[in-house]
């Protein structure tokens, strides 16, 4: 059976290069839909005089949003894979073949490509871009126990499987947030090699501010990581409070001991006492969100239920 390939391509002012990208995607893929993200400068027109499916929001909702919609809308209308990609044209399309063949094959359920797994210059990445891309990287490895190259870049293939398992929340990104709720899900993740090309048009619409961009995505990561592992999420955090705690403790105890008093140490143990008291309220929150998590769990796999049948 013959599977049928859709492109969703987040859109964001990108007037410029998206006929580009339509004509040049349009060879590998068997519909494309564009998801116009409040653009302003007449991007929705230009992509659908291109031919391409158009969904507009009304203002500027975030990439996250637009990777949601666009999905939706393929499922709806029988997409067997989805690839993602960008509208600044910085990502080959000829590149689309080599990125669903794992899933053709049965090989994956999800599909990146990696701008650094030939340790090859990537164009328009600077300095602290680099360093950034490489904190998110180790931190999702470390999180999700594998061991990834480029946990940020937006070309993409997804299986229909994978597409209705999936559940992300943030609008502002999603990149980070789809490794670790797949890996969490047991999804078979494949990264390839691609190459980058410079951006012919304009600045990233993404990434305009690197630190707010940064503190943002750290904040999706960390829910992500308290929905999939309450219990190690609030353990960790205990432990700040209760290490110090009986550190403390200990100190004074043996001052205690050497000297038969605890001044001038005396107010460490109320300090050890009141610290170690969050600690155990954090164990508390712990063992009360992994029941959460429990819950979570068979909800999220209601939803696939619904999700599978709405679209089966």
């Amino acid at each position: 059976m013959t599977m049928k390939v859709f492109a969703v391509i987040p859109a964001f002012n990108e007037k410029d290069m998206i006929k580009q990208v339509i004509q040049e995607t349009e060879k590998f893929v068997d519909q494309i839909i564009v998801v116009d993200d409040g653009s302003s400068d007449g991007t929705a027109t230009v992509a659908l005089s291109a031919g391409a499916i158009v969904i507009s929001h009304p203002r500027n909702m975030g990439v996250g949003s637009a990777f949601a919609t666009g999905v939706e809308k393929a499922l709806s209308l029988g997409a067997d894979i989805v690839v993602t990609l960008d509208a600044d044209g910085q990502f080959k399309p000829s590149d689309i073949p080599r990125l669903i063949q794992p899933i053709i094959e049965g090989k994956a359920d999800f599909v990146t490509g990696s701008r650094f797994m030939n340790n090859e210059p990537v164009p328009d990445m600077n300095g602290v871009k680099r360093i950034g891309n490489k904190f998110f990287t180790r931190l999702t490895s470390w999180l999700t126990g594998m061991n990834f190259t480029d946990t940020q870049c937006g070309f993409r293939a997804y299986s229909k499987e994978t597409l209705l398992r999936i559940t992300t929340f943030g609008r502002f990104t999603y990149t980070q947030e789809v490794f670790l709720d797949l890996v969490n899900k047991n999804m078979r993740v494949v990264e390839i090699p691609i190459k980058v090309l410079p951006r012919q048009s304009g600045k990233s619409k993404v990434v305009k501010n690197p630190f707010s961009y940064g503190l943002r995505a750290l904040k999706i990561i960390m829910q992500t990581e308290r929905d999939h592992h309450p219990l190690r999420f609030f353990t960790t955090i205990s432990m700040f409070f209760i290490v110090p705690s009986i550190t403390m403790f200990a100190f004074v105890l043996a001052h205690w001991l050497l000297y038969g008093k605890t001044s001038p140490f005396t107010s460490l143990l109320s300090l050890s006492g009141t610290l170690f008291l969050v600690g155990i309220i954090f164990i508390v929150l712990a063992l009360i969100a992994d029941m959460q998590g429990r819950q979570r769990k068979m909800q999220e796999e209601i939803l696939y239920l619904l999700r599978r049948q709405r679209y089966s």
